[in-house]
């Protein structure tokens, strides 16, 4: 199994986050790949990509494919306008769900865009994927684009109201020939739930590229930041989403009776949070503003003793932050948000774990790590939490679209 991969990611051009990482990381392990990044693409990658002699794609190929690409663009233009419009709350729900819905459809037909593309530049490919694919619509993805595929679904942010599952009913022959795979088991009972007849497997999204931190790389993050060796540095990174707690963390951080120093970066970040951690007696705030590089996350990371990740309760997608600290070789402290993640994390000298929600427990980990830093994950890491290298995870989506290209044959 050594054939080119077709790799399509919407997320391309973002920076930061495993989506880059993952699809530059499938490429170096499958030269020759064809990535089809419709809404552009990171430099970095590009350089990356290049040097792994894929075929880089970003705009539609074929009449049909641009048909397909221009009115999603039209149709992510009329969600945008809807969601300015109807934000405010005084609106019924109903009204206010419609741009979301009109989302779904953009996004179909920029899946289906990319997929027609795929097709038409690509005929022999080992699989066909969608690394981050939409909730909504697969069949009408698969059926739109012709073309077999896995698609990766990270979350479901949005169910289909009455209009947009009749459009799924209508392509409802298209749901064979896709298969969706879920990185974590809750995203693929959530889904199921919605969609119980789509054919599906769960693996793990980030893959482990063997890219350990060295001692060289640690050093040169405390110096980055003018941190001594012997002081404490937690990392919080990424955007602060509805589903991570800042809350908690806020709380916890008020809670500090001793020195710590406390790395940030992501994007969207709470200035005015910010500003109340710069002035705690017992905290030293960095701020890096995000999105940043994979060089400038690594550095981050470097700094640390330890990553801190704090989700509420019942997430159950894929943390990207907590496979980057198994990979680079980081201590985390993270909730208990997931009951599976817990579990693999449970008896680990390097995680410590705190109760989703109770910045008591948070404080207490915070303060383990000030007086004694956990040690450092071994190598046997990231496998502990699921994670395949680039070639075994090459390998798995090619098993796993073997029984599309029969069925299509």
């Amino acid at each position: 199994m050594t054939g080119p991969l077709v790799l399509i990611e919407p997320y391309a051009n973002r920076l930061g986050g495993h989506h880059q990482r993952t699809l530059v990381a499938l490429a170096q392990a499958r030269p020759g790949s064809l990535v089809i990044a419709l809404h552009g693409i990171a430099a970095e990658a590009v350089r990356a990509l290049r040097e792994a002699d894929a075929r880089l794609v970003t705009a539609p190929a074929g009449p049909a494919a641009t048909v397909l690409g221009a009115v999603s663009r039209l149709a992510a233009g009329l969600s945008a306008v809807g969601q300015r419009a109807f934000r405010s709350r005084r609106w019924p729900r109903p009204l206010r769900r419609v741009p979301h819905q009109i989302t779904l459809i953009a996004r179909c037909l920029a899946e289906a865009s990319a997929l027609r593309s795929s097709r038409r530049l690509e005929s022999g490919a080992d699989a066909v994927v969608i690394l981050t694919a939409s909730e909504a619509l697969h069949e009408a993805a698969a059926l739109l684009g012709g073309q077999p595929h896995l698609r990766f679904v990270h979350e479901a942010v949005t169910a289909e109201d009455a209009v947009v599952r009749l459009l799924g009913r209508l392509a409802r022959r298209g749901e064979q020939r896709v298969v969706a795979v879920y990185p974590t088991q809750a995203v693929g009972d959530q889904v199921a739930a919605v969609f119980a007849d789509l054919p599906a497997v769960v693996g793990a999204f980030a893959v482990d590229d063997g890219r350990r931190l060295s001692d060289a790389e640690r050093d040169g993050g405390r110096t980055a930041f003018d941190i001594p060796a012997s002081e404490a540095v937690v990392c919080l990174v990424g955007g602060w989403w509805p589903y991570k707690d800042i809350t908690v963390v806020d709380a916890a951080l008020d809670r500090l009776k001793e020195p710590l120093h406390l790395v940030v970066t992501g994007s969207p970040l709470d200035e005015a949070v910010l500003k109340r951690w710069r002035s705690l007696p017992d905290l030293r705030v960095y701020t890096v503003p995000g999105p940043v590089s994979e060089s400038v996350l690594r550095l981050v990371y470097a700094a640390a003793d330890a990553a801190l990740v704090a989700r509420r309760s019942g997430t159950g997608k894929e943390s990207g932050l907590v496979m980057d600290a198994a990979r680079l070789g980081v201590p985390l402290v993270v909730s208990e948000h997931d009951d599976a993640l817990t579990a693999r994390l449970h008896g680990q000298p390097w995680a410590l774990t705190f109760p989703a929600g109770d910045p008591d427990a948070l404080s207490e980990a915070l303060h383990t790590v000030i007086r004694q830093p956990p040690p450092l994950p071994g190598p046997e890491a990231p496998g502990l939490l699921g994670m395949r290298s680039a070639t075994e995870q090459a390998d798995f989506l090619t098993r796993t679209f073997a029984p599309l290209r029969t069925k299509e044959s």
